[in-house]
Order: structure tokens, then C-alpha cells, then sequence
């Protein structure tokens, strides 16, 4: 039994040691995406892999304080009947 659960704990350790330390990079005979539109220059790899504030929004924790009476708002009709 404890010669398994060594075996099974040295096959984890070595599959968790074999992740890749290095810069991506293309492969071999292919580039990166084409140049967007309105970009001045070519983004690099590690601009296309970070996500802008679009992708992940900034969580807003303000909390109310106190409860407020709404304004008025002159677009909220009642429907056409």
C-alpha cells in the first residue's frame, strides 16, 4: 500500500514538474495575428494575452449608505394605449 500511494505521489510530482517555463512563441512558420486596423504597431504576444478592462471590468463595492428618493425622469411614459 505505501509503496502505491509513493508510486502515485512521485507520477504527480513529475507530471507537475514537466509545465513549459519559457515565453510563448509561434510556432515554426507561422506569426502572430495581422496588425488590427487602428493599431499603431503590432501587438506582442504578451499584449494579446492580457485581457483589457472590457474583457474584466473593475467590481464596483460601494455600498448605499442611506436610501435616496429617484429624480424624475421625463422618458419614463406611461404605454401608448
Amino acid at each position: 500500500m505505501m509503496k502505491r500511494m509513493g508510486l502515485m505521489i512521485g507520477v504527480a510530482l513529475t507530471i507537475a514538474a514537466c509545465g513549459n517555463r519559457t515565453d510563448l512563441q509561434p510556432k515554426v512558420g507561422q506569426t502572430l495575428p495581422v496588425k488590427p486596423i487602428f493599431a499603431p504597431k503590432t501587438p506582442t504576444v504578451s499584449q494579446l494575452l492580457t485581457p483589457d478592462s472590457q474583457a474584466r471590468p473593475q467590481r464596483s463595492d460601494e455600498q448605499l449608505d442611506r436610501s435616496r428618493e429617484r429624480r424624475d425622469d421625463k422618458f419614463d411614459l406611461p404605454p401608448a394605449g
